[in-house]
Formats: structure tokens, C-alpha cells, sequence
């Protein structure tokens, strides 16, 4: 007879078979049925961040891919239509730079020489570079999406929607070209915008300057502190605060004598105690005007420059409470420059190198430090060059430092929708909300203009055109273009160089329009994708409206100034509303000791390294349990493996389990019902824990609750496999087709199959194994795939609440009465004669049998006070009952020797007092005037945990000691059955040789042990068969076994 269930390999080669899994998805297409067949249905929208095709795959994305598959399938199996069109992420300076490195060529002037349109053909190649790893990765990780119909950032449809974006951005007035201090990375040649920026901070060590500024007309200096040196050839005044003290102070340590002007808070930090006297106290206001001259005679400005100036923004927290005043490299310095009229100085050009009017031409900015210091050291200009270590932003593209640059710019004038961006947010549910309503929520309250304009080649162009005459249009559309444009191709591309090429006649003047050179944020690509994805509203607005907004969304931490802001900023430009209803952020992984990863370090763990040896569902399975999905995660494959075990294998066992034994009996679940199963109590408990977990998990995933939904499936598990399966044997075990037996079949299958439907969309492939094997095999009817079937849903009417307490207790005592085994030494197959407990006296007859089974106890007996099983012992407390008792003290101690232990705890307990018999009367002594010593009696190992407590009472008899020989001796041959080979069903002659007392006892208990094993006769002094040596309670004996053939 064929076996109805493709029979289960007990190997745990989770790889292989998930590869097989993956095929079977790939060649009956049920990704795109999942889709289709939820046509019509509610709709479920998910916004994948695209990753960049020209970087590869690391771990983070593997945490990040789990988070995104799981939900999405989720929703599909709640009945939901989830589209999941995946997208690339292609424009942007790493595809520049790449492009760069493979031309051997560095930097814009040499991308010039090399032609703009061959280098943007060259880009167009390089993004795809690791298409195919991103594809067999996404694939391998069992992360569903479309991707035969991508979105591409770089294809003319997504730049065209950008278009219309930017224009209604635009028309609002809130995009304008203007000249600010921007964060600008010199190697780049680009502003960044601040949620760039934000990205790319490092802590570094480097020298600041407290330089001397001699003042006029006075034999002395004014101090001021910096922490960017290479800005002081451009300084043009010194700022106080106009509300702060002030002093002038003679200064005097070892051979140096002068006069200095500084904050009066700052002079023993800045001068050292005792090295200074006051001379003169002054407002900050009292110094505005006061005339210096300057460090360098570089430039002469024509604007008035050169002398004091006051501000709020100076704070007396560091430095020397005078702020050196850059126009050029600061926001806060241009802010006062303007106010005061101050000159623009700005001695580094745009690759951040020194410019020729200064000593240091062409050298590196931050690079020229040093010998800035040195050149006012020598001139005696430099009071001190302290080390400091801060915070400092580093391109996040090519890792160059940034500079603060006044340059001309395009911005979006967040700053006026920042009301309506705060409100949008508060719409949004962030796990956690910390994040949402603090990190995120904190950068929306200073949100700054972004500067989204990138002077740069590989980008979405800008689309505005200029004319001489100071007349700008924003183009909204090609169709746009071609009408306005009198040589605008029909297959124009937009992308520089050739959409520069594109003029517009002026309507203004009839002068030539040019589009502006500079191509925007990538960042604003990545924010467009809920429209420019359809390419909305050029078409598919319906389908756009009905996945807007998304319902969720998830990305790691670092996206919080990233993706989420772009989707954020521009969802409330255009349609003033949340692009996004659930937010979950993600933590950053890092290696096992806590510390981040990168391959110059060793500690980075390729991704699909790691697929390769663990497989896709357990690593899925880490992210799911090993944290809250926003906290940092130690990635450890010790802790993976101890998943595999925990879960997976305890499943798979389980699964193993059944189907060997249904194999055996031919058990076809589609000819019974459950419902008119004889079910025992065990059934019924395991059938409530399963409906109570259904529950527990269903509501946890429509939270967005990981951890908690995967902690009640791998307990459900623990509790199905290592409780009912281990308690139930025996009926699978029994001979012919009995009620009880299909009982037991029938709640197995039933937790089996629902079990697999439940993890599903956490670990997709063991699910799609196990439920293929157990309903397809048998039912030709059923949805050919688990993710095609509809979630689980609990029917309260299975759940017996009072059940499973009554079944909980037994578990807790059961754990206790194994932790007092343990403590005692002895083994669980030596039978002992009684345990006693305090749990609830209620249990019925039943769980009381469990509870002796399991504990392998002949009785058990309920007690409200344990105190009886422990030997209280007291001794008088020296230090209060020495002085006070004197020469009786001996007395007192030999009293307190010879009290009923049990009894004067009891008192002490109840009254607050023990009293103790002495020869003039006896006295009364509180617990602070005893030293109380509390030992379990001789004969009995107790365990207390949590208000319980079990007792076990240790004593062993010759009848006792002969059973425990007997459970060990059939312990023995069934284990040698299995390591013999020997199928499940087949019998067995038992041999024996050696000790006296073990032949004995199988003599004694022969036709039990037979029983037990299969056996069919038993030999003793002989030996045949598969063999082994054993030691069985310190008998050394040989067992044989040999199958009997039939």
C-alpha cells in the first residue's frame, strides 16, 4: 500500500528543502496568485524603499526584507490584495563615484573631458550591477514583490511625475533658488540637504585655536575660540554676547605678561586660577564696535569689517565666550554679517582647497589647519591649540569631511509647511513612538529648507528653465516641453546632457530659456515613489488613489532622516496628508559583541553566506524573537541555531511524528471530523491552547507586535510537542483503528495544519512543506499552497479558559517536581513513593494522574503548609542578647538548641515572637534577636518558585529501586532499536549478559519489558544481534537486540 504522506526525513537540512520550496513558488506562480486571486478585495498597500542596484546586499537588508515579506503576507491570507511592486533606487552621487572609479577618473572637470552623455551611459550600465544578486537574494530570503515590473528611478516616466511634483511645488511658491550657508561636500562639488547630513557624523579628534586678536590702539588682545582653524584667514569680526559679563584681565604665567579680553566666566577654565588680575568688567554691549586687527592681511575688504560685534547666539558653555565671525561657513556668522553689513570672505574655493591669495593655496581646507596654527604660533597670534573631540559630518556618499559654504542653491521651503508636516505626522502610528513622536517628531520641529538641488550629472534634472532677463518656468510634463520647445525631440530623453539641449523661447523678452545645469536629490526620487511609481497623474489614477497612503512601511533607524522624511515632506507638499499609516522602524545589526559591522573590521556576515547555512526562516526567525524590532541586533549564529532547535526542530519533530505514525495506520483525516471525535481532556486542552494562540497571534501581527506573535507560536509549539505528543504516545502507539487513537490523530492534524497556516508569513517555507504534505496529499481540493489560504481564525466555542489553568498548574508543579529531581540526583525513571505540594487542592483526579505520571510518583498529596519539610534551626544574636543576657547566655542557647524547629517558626510567623523556656521563666525573642537557619529535612528535596512549592520525598525502597531498574532497562533497548535501524512497528528478541541483578529483574519483569520494547523472547548469557555495553545504576551489563524477521 502506498503511504498517503510523503514520508519525513528527521534531518534538519532546512537549506535544501527551502530551495525545493522556492522552486515549486517560482514554477506555479504563487506569489502572482496570491495577488490575483485577491482581486476586488480590500486593498493592503505596503511602500518598499528601493534599494540601490549598484551596492550589494548586506545583513541589514535581510532584517529589514523579513519585516516587509512578513506583513504583506499576513494581509494576503486576511483576505487583503497586497500589490508589492518592487523598485531601484538609481540616481545619486554612489553611482557617480562608482562610474568614476571604473573610468579612472576623479572629480566634475575630468567627467567633462570625458563627455557628460558617455558618462550618463556609463551610469545607466553600472546601477544594474547587482540586479542579479539583489533578485537571487530577495528570492532567497522568500521576500515576495514584482519584480518583472519594477519601478525605476532613472526611466523617463518616474522623472516625468517628478516633473509635475516639482511644478506644483513650484506654482505653491515654496521652490526658489537662494544663496545660504549649505553643508557642501568638496569632493562631491554638491550641497547636501540636513537630512543628508544628519546621516554621516563621526566623532573625531582634532586641534581648535583660542587665537589673539590685537585690538587697536590698546597694548592688548582680544581671545576667541574656534574649532574650525582653516576659517580664521576669512574672519571679518568677533562676536560677544551683549548681555554677558565681560572682563579685561592682566595676564602673568612664567615668562609671558599681557592683556586680554574674555568672558569673565571663562577666565580661570581659559587663564587658570591665580594666573590672572581683573582690570576692567564691561557688558558685551559695552565692546560692540571696538576695532581689532586682523590675523591676516590676505584681503581688503571694501565693506567696514574688523571689530565687535554682538549676538544671543554666543553662550559662555566653552570657549572663551568670543565667537570668531566667517560669513562664509556658517549660518550663524551670515546671519549676523548680514545684520551688521559685514563683508563676504571666503578664502576656499568650491574643491574645498585654500584659494591663491592665501599662503596655503590648493591645500585641502581642514588639511591647512595645521599649518594655520603653526603660522600664528610663530607670529605670537596663538594663545593655545587645545585637542577636542566632537561630532563632525562626513559626506555619506565618498566619506569626505563637509564644509559649511555660502553658495547659491534651489530650495523647497519646508519651513512653510512645517505646521502641516508636525500635524501629518501625529496622524501616523510609529512603533516605537518614541521614535515617531520624539526623534522624528524633534527634526520636523527645526526642519530646515531643503536644499534639493545637486550640481551634479547622473540626477532627475531640475525643470526649470531661466532666461537672461530674469524669467523662470517650471516644466511639468514632456508634453509640456514639446509644446513650449521649438526643438524638443519626440524621444527625448530626461537626463542631462540631453534635456539641456532642449531651449524655450523667452515669452518675456523672445530671448533664449535654458534649463538650469543642476539635477536634484535623490532623496526626492526616493520620496515620489507612492506616485511616480503609476506614473501619476499622467495615468493610473485610480490605482494610485486606492494604494495611497500606504498602510505600512518599514526601514531601518538610520531612514529617519531619510526615506521616511522625503515620503513625509513631499506627500504634505502635494496632497497634504501622511503617505504612510504604520511606521516600523528597524534597529541597526551588529556583530555579536555589540559593535557595528564593516569588512575592514572582519566582523561583517554576508547575507547569503549565512542564507546558506542556516537557511532563510531561521535567520527570519532571529529578527522576529531575538529584540524589539527597533532595537540594535547582535547577530550571533549561536543564537540563530538555538532558534533552529527551540522552534523549528521541535516542529519539525512533531510534524515528523505524525506522519510516520498516520503512515503506519493509513490515517486519512479528510474521512473523519473532529468535531465527533471522542476527545479526551488532553485534546480538548491542546484544541483551547491552539484557538487561545490563534487569538493571541492574530492580534498581535494587526498590531504589528513581532515579538510578542512569535513568542506564542514557539510556546504553543513547545507546549503541543514537549506536553501533548509526549503524554499522548501510547495512544498513537496502540493496535488497530480505536476512537481514542483517531482522537488523538484528529486534534494532532488539526494543531499541525493550523500551526503551519499560523507562521506562515513568519517562516514561509517549513510552513509550505509541512501544510503541503498534510492537506495536499490528501485533499486535491485544498489551495495548492498555504500562503494561498485564509489566515486562521479562533472559535471562542474551542477555548476552554478554566481548562487551561487547571492544565497550567499541573505544568508548573510538574516543572517544579523536575527542578527537585534534578537537585536530588535522581533520575525520572526511578519511581519514588510521594509528592507533596501547596498548588490549588482542587485539580481533579485526572491531572492529579498526570502529575504522578509524569513525576513518576506513586502518590500525591496537597498540604496548605510546607513547613513541616524544612529544619529550622536557632541561634541567639550576640551583638543585641550578649550584654543582655551575660552568664545565662549558655542557658539561652542550649533552650533555643533543644526547640520543636518547625513549631517556633510557626509562632514567629504569626506572632512576632518565638518564646524559649528558661529555668527563672522563660522570655520572648523577636526575629531580629534570633540568627534563624533554615535546611531541608534528611530524606526530602524541595523547590519553591513563585508562590509554589513541591516537596519530593526521596526515600527509596527495594520496590522501588527494582521499577527504576526496569524503566532503565526498556530506556536502554528502545534506544538501541533506534540506533539499530529497526522500524517503529518491527518486533524484537532481547539478549543479555553480564551483572546478576540486571538478569534478575528482566527475569522478574520479563513480560512487561517485552511488552514495552516489541519483544518476543528474551535470552539470557547469550548475546546476538546489534549489541551494547551499558551501566544501568552501577550494574555493568551487555544488551542485545535482533529484529525478528517475518
Amino acid at each position: 500500500m502506498s503511504e498517503l504522506y510523503k514520508a519525513v526525513s528527521p534531518d534538519m537540512n532546512f537549506v535544501e528543502r527551502e530551495k525545493a520550496t522556492e522552486q515549486f513558488w517560482q514554477e506555479h506562480k504563487i506569489f502572482e496568485k496570491s495577488v490575483e486571486e485577491r482581486k476586488g478585495c480590500p486593498a493592503y498597500t505596503f511602500y518598499d524603499g528601493p534599494p540601490t542596484a549598484n551596492g550589494r546586499p548586506h545583513i541589514g537588508h535581510l532584517e529589514t526584507r523579513a519585516f516587509k515579506d512578513m506583513f504583506p503576507r499576513y494581509h494576503t491570507m486576511k483576505g487583503e490584495q497586497v500589490l508589492r511592486k518592487a523598485g531601484w533606487d538609481t540616481h545619486g552621487l554612489p553611482v557617480e563615484l562608482e562610474v568614476e572609479k571604473l573610468l579612472s577618473i576623479n572629480g566634475k572637470e575630468q567627467i567633462e573631458e570625458y563627455g557628460i552623455a558617455p558618462f550618463i551611459d556609463k551610469c545607466k550600465e553600472s546601477v544594474w550591477k547587482y540586479k542579479g544578486m539583489w533578485e537571487d537574494f530577495s528570492r532567497t530570503v522568500g521576500f515576495w514583490a514584482d519584480m518583472d515590473d519594477p519601478y525605476v528611478t532613472y526611466h523617463n516616466s518616474f522623472i516625468e511625475s517628478e516633473w509635475w511634483a516639482l511644478k506644483q511645488i513650484w506654482d505653491k511658491g515654496l521652490l526658489y533658488k537662494g544663496f545660504k550657508i549649505v553643508p557642501y561636500c568638496p569632493r562631491c562639488g554638491t550641497p547636501l540637504s540636513s537630512h543628508e547630513v544628519a546621516q554621516g557624523y563621526k566623532d573625531v579628534k582634532e586641534r581648535s585655536a583660542i587665537a589673539k586678536f590685537k585690538v587697536k590702539g590698546e597694548d592688548a588682545f582680544i581671545l576667541a575660540w574656534t574649532t574650525t582653524p582653516w576659517t580664521l584667514p576669512s574672519n571679518v569680526a568677533l562676536c560677544v554676547n551683549a548681555g554677558e559679563e565681560y572682563v579685561k584681565v592682566s595676564y602673568a604665567k612664567e615668562d609671558k605678561a599681557e592683556t586680554y579680553y574674555l568672558a569673565a566666566a571663562l577666565c580661570d577654565t581659559v587663564l587658570g586660577e591665580g594666573n590672572y588680575t581683573v582690570l576692567e568688567q564691561y557688558k558685551g554691549a559695552d565692546l560692540e564696535h571696538k576695532e581689532y586687527e586682523p590675523l591676516f592681511d590676505f584681503v581688503t575688504p571694501k565693506e567696514k569689517c574688523w571689530y565687535v560685534v554682538c549676538d544671543d547666539y554666543v553662550t559662555l558653555t566653552d570657549g572663551t565666550g568670543v565667537v570668531h565671525i566667517a560669513p562664509a561657513f556658517g549660518e550663524d556668522d551670515a546671519k549676523v554679517g548680514r545684520r551688521y553689513g559685514l563683508p563676504l570672505v571666503q578664502l576656499v574655493d568650491t574643491k574645498g582647497q585654500m584659494t591663491e591669495e592665501t599662503k596655503w593655496a590648493g591645500v585641502f581646507c581642514k588639511d591647512a589647519d595645521k599649518e594655520i596654527l603653526v603660522d600664528l604660533d610663530k607670529r605670537g597670534l596663538l594663545y593655545s591649540a587645545p585637542k577636542f573631540e566632537h561630532s563632525y559630518p562626513f559626506c555619506w556618499r565618498c566619506d569626505t569631511p563637509l564644509i559649511y559654504y555660502a553658495r547659491e542653491s534651489w530650495y523647497i521651503k519646508m519651513t512653510d509647511v512645517k505646521e502641516q508636516l508636525i500635524a501629518n505626522n501625529n496622524t501616523v502610528s510609529w512603533l516605537p513612538e518614541s521614535i515617531g513622536k520624539g526623534r522624528f517628531g524633534d527634526w520636523l520641529e527645526n526642519v530646515q529648507d531643503w536644499a534639493v538641488s545637486r550640481n551634479r550629472y547622473w540626477g532627475t534634472p531640475l525643470n526649470i528653465w531661466e532666461c537672461q532677463c530674469g524669467h523662470r518656468h517650471a516644466v511639468g510634463s514632456i508634453a509640456e516641453l514639446r509644446e513650449l520647445s521649438p526643438n524638443c525631440p519626440e524621444d527625448i530623453e530626461l537626463h542631462r546632457p540631453y534635456v539641456d539641449e532642449v531651449t524655450i523661447p523667452c515669452p518675456h523678452c523672445g530671448g533664449e530659456m535654458h534649463r538650469v545645469p543642476e539635477v536634484i536629490d535623490c532623496w526626492f526620487d526616493s520620496g515620489s515613489m507612492p506616485f511616480a511609481q503609476y506614473h501619476y497623474p499622467f495615468e493610473n489614477k485610480e490605482l494610485f488613489e486606492s494604494q495611497f497612503p500606504a498602510n505600512f512601511i518599514s526601514e531601518a533607524v538610520d531612514q529617519t532622516r531619510g526615506w521616511f522624511y522625503s515620503l513625509l515632506a513631499i506627500s504634505t507638499l502635494l496632497f497634504d496628508k501622511a503617505p504612510y499609516k504604520n511606521v516600523l522602524v528597524m534597529g541597526l545589526v551588529q556583530d555579536e559583541e555589540g559593535k557595528k559591522m564593516s569588512k575592514s573590521k572582519g566582523n561583517a556576515v554576508e547575507p547569503m553566506e549565512a542564507l546558506e547555512s542556516f537557511g532563510a526562516d531561521s535567520l527570519r526567525w532571529f529578527f522576529y524573537t531575538c529584540s524589539a524590532p527597533w532595537l540594535p541586533k547582535n547577530f550571533s549564529k549561536k543564537t540563530v541555531v538555538e532558534g533552529q532547535k527551540k522552534f523549528f526542530s521541535t516542529l519539525w519533530n512533531t510534524y515528523a511524528f505524525y506522519v510516520l505514525y498516520a503512515n503506519i495506520d493509513s490515517f486519512n483525516p479528510v474521512k473523519h471530523s473532529l468535531d465527533t471525535c471522542a476527545l479526551t481532556v488532553m485534546d480538548k486542552w491542546l484544541l483551547s491552547r491552539l484557538h487561545s494562540t490563534i487569538k493571541e497571534v492574530d492580534g498581535c501581527l494587526a498590531a504589528y507586535k513581532v515579538p510578542e506573535a512569535a513568542r506564542a507560536l514557539q510556546d504553543f509549539v513547545d507546549e503541543m510537542s514537549n506536553w501533548y505528543v509526549r503524554r499522548s504516545r501510547a495512544r498513537f502507539w496502540a493496535q488497530g483503528e480505536l476512537e481514542d487513537k483517531t482522537a488523538a490523530y484528529m486534534t494532532l492534524y488539526t494543531a499541525l495544519v493550523e500551526t503551519a497556516k499560523l507562521c506562515a508569513p513568519m517562516a514561509p517555507f517549513m510552513s509550505e512543506e509541512i501544510y503541503r504534505n498534510l492537506v495536499c496529499s490528501v485533499d486535491p481540493a485544498a489551495p495548492e499552497s498555504v500562503h494561498l489560504c485564509a489566515y486562521p481564525a479562533a472559535k471562542e466555542s474551542w477555548v476552554d479558559e478554566k481548562l487551561e489553568q487547571d492544565m497550567d498548574e499541573v505544568l508548573k508543579v510538574v516543572t517544579q517536581g523536575r527542578a527537585a529531581r534534578n537537585l536530588s540526583g535522581i533520575k525520572n525513571r526511578q519511581p519514588l513513593q510521594k509528592l507533596y505540594t501547596d498548588a490549588p487542592s482542587g485539580l481533579g483526579e485526572l491531572y492529579q494522574d498526570i502529575i504522578k505520571q509524569e513525576l513518576n510518583v506513586k502518590e500525591l498529596e496537597f498540604l496548605s503548609d510546607m513547613s513541616a519539610f524544612t529544619a529550622y534551626t536557632f541561634k541567639p544574636q550576640l551583638k543585641l542578647l550578649g550584654k543582655k543576657f551575660g552568664k545565662r547566655l549558655g542557658e539561652l542557647r542550649e533552650a533555643l538548641q533543644n526547640l520543636d524547629g518547625s513549631a517556633a517558626k510557626k509562632q514567629l510567623d504569626n506572632e512576632g515572637f518565638v518564646a524559649v523556656p528558661m529555668s527563672d521563666g522563660g522570655v520572648q525573642l523577636t526575629a531580629e534577636e534570633l540568627l534563624i537557619d533554615a535546611a531541608q529535612k534528611e530524606g526530602f528535596t524541595s523547590v519553591s518558585d513563585r508562590g509554589l512549592t513541591v516537596v519530593l520525598d526521596t526515600a527509596l525502597t527495594e520496590e522501588l529501586i527494582e521499577e527504576g531498574f526496569v524503566r532503565e532497562i526498556v530506556s536502554k533497548l528502545q534506544s538501541m532499536r533506534k540506533d539499530a535501524g529497526f522500524h517503529v512497528t518491527d518486533h524484537i528478541e532481547v539478549y543479555q549478559q553480564g551483572s546478576e541483578k540486571v538478569a534478575a529483574v528482566l527475569q522478574a519483569n520479563e513480560s512487561a519489558i517485552l511488552s514495552d520494547v516489541l519483544g518476543e523472547a528474551c535470552h539470557y548469557g547469550a548475546l546476538e544481534g546489534y549489541t551494547a555495553e551499558w551501566d544501568i545504576n552501577g550494574e555493568a551489563v551487555t544488551l542485545g537486540v535482533r529484529r525478528v524477521e517475518k
